[in-house]
């Protein structure tokens, strides 16, 4: 059933911009999960019925669309999921981006009412360290048969004057002079409903309360300083070009002793002149000249595992393709292997030498072939 947004908020189709606007704020205030009386969860869903009726008839091109169209439309472009950091409701994505009221965003009253600002601020411990991404090209047999692989990564790690710390050596500890203690700071934001607190994790000590008193002389304060370190890795037989492998805690290090990110390489194989590779099977060309293809032969065919003895029939044609099975590449967390392809190419010489061309003139007579 479409909404009256109209309704919703208690005004008259006609009703100006300032009588819509100041029928919102009454009824915000009436139901701020916050102060209201009652259902704490009645009211949340009420306060975001009024909002989405708001975000409608405070815009002119959205009120002009409803107006024409109803409730039906999308009128915020939302795509009916959920923004990061907000919630939707009625199509309407309510992620804080855009929509704006006197003294802050919808985005600080959500995150007001629904995102720890009535229930404090919490001790999120030391922040854990960036993820790292780098590129490792390794050869073509390693990627068929694995390898350990060097690297250079240059990160920020655990810093090894203080330890990881953040504080000098020897230096004592004392109670952070930004929060006193409390691990939270406390600041005043003006919005719809008149000023209103909002206490947040204490930038400087990290919730803790507690600071040294003299910082790291080499990271100053940030427990961790640049490096750069030599790193291996096991790569699988069987790896692909574009493959990406993780390394927990080989990225960043995490502020004060935090814990680290992850560290993903992307592989990238370089190409073989012999070989091509397409998922686990190998392919390859062979020449064979034109009587081993009349009379067929056994001839020997390279393969990344050696060399394979391959039977060529008689009358084989240019272009033929031949399989040798379990012969291409491992396949990844499996014992199985792909296969060799090999594509024959029958070569016609491009000169004769005397005895030659009258055995071949012999050959074309026997043949009934008229060569003129």
């Amino acid at each position: 059933m479409a909404k009256d947004f109209y309704k919703i908020l208690g005004v008259e189709k006609n009703a100006s911009e300032a009588e819509i606007k100041k029928a919102f704020r009454s009824a915000a205030r009436k139901y701020h999960p916050d102060q209201a009386t009652g259902d704490k969860k009645e009211a949340e869903a009420k306060f975001k019925e009024i909002s989405e009726a708001y975000e409608t008839l405070g815009d002119k091109q959205k009120r002009a669309n409803y107006d024409r169209f109803g409730s039906s439309a999308n009128f915020g472009g939302g795509n009916g999921g959920g923004g990061a950091g907000g919630f939707n409701a009625g199509g309407f994505d309510f992620s804080g981006g855009g929509f704006n009221f006197e003294g802050g965003g919808i985005g600080d009253i959500f995150e007001t009412f629904f995102g720890g600002g009535g229930g404090g601020a919490k001790s999120r411990g030391p922040a854990r360290g960036a993820n790292l991404e780098l590129r490792l090209k390794i050869k073509f047999e390693e990627a068929i048969f694995g390898t350990t692989a060097e690297f250079r990564a240059d990160r920020l790690a655990q810093c090894e004057h203080c330890d990881g710390t953040g504080g000098e050596p020897g230096a004592k500890i004392a109670e952070c002079k930004t929060c006193h203690g409390t691990g939270e700071v406390t600041t005043v934001r003006q919005t719809v409903f008149g000023a209103m607190q909002h206490r947040a994790v204490c930038p400087d000590c990290e919730g803790e309360g507690k600071t040294f008193e003299k910082k790291c002389s080499v990271c100053h304060g940030t427990g961790r300083a640049r490096k750069m370190e030599k790193l291996k890795v096991k790569i699988p037989a069987g790896v692909e070009n574009g493959a990406v492998i993780r390394l927990a805690g080989q990225g960043e290090a995490g502020a004060k002793g935090g814990q680290a990110g992850d560290l993903f390489l992307q592989i990238t194989v370089e190409p073989s002149r012999e070989f091509e590779r397409r998922s686990a099977d190998i392919f390859s060309t062979q020449k064979i000249n034109f009587i081993e293809a009349t009379l067929g032969n056994e001839i020997a065919v390279k393969t990344v595992h050696g060399n394979v003895k391959l039977k060529i029939p008689a009358g084989t044609q240019s272009h033929t393709n031949f399989k040798i099975k379990n012969y291409g590449a491992p396949k990844l967390n499996s014992s199985e292997r792909g296969d060799h392809l090999v594509k024959i190419l029958v070569e016609i010489p491009k000169k004769l030498s005397r005895k030659e061309k009258e055995l071949f003139e012999k050959l074309a007579t026997e043949a009934g072939v008229n060569i003129r």
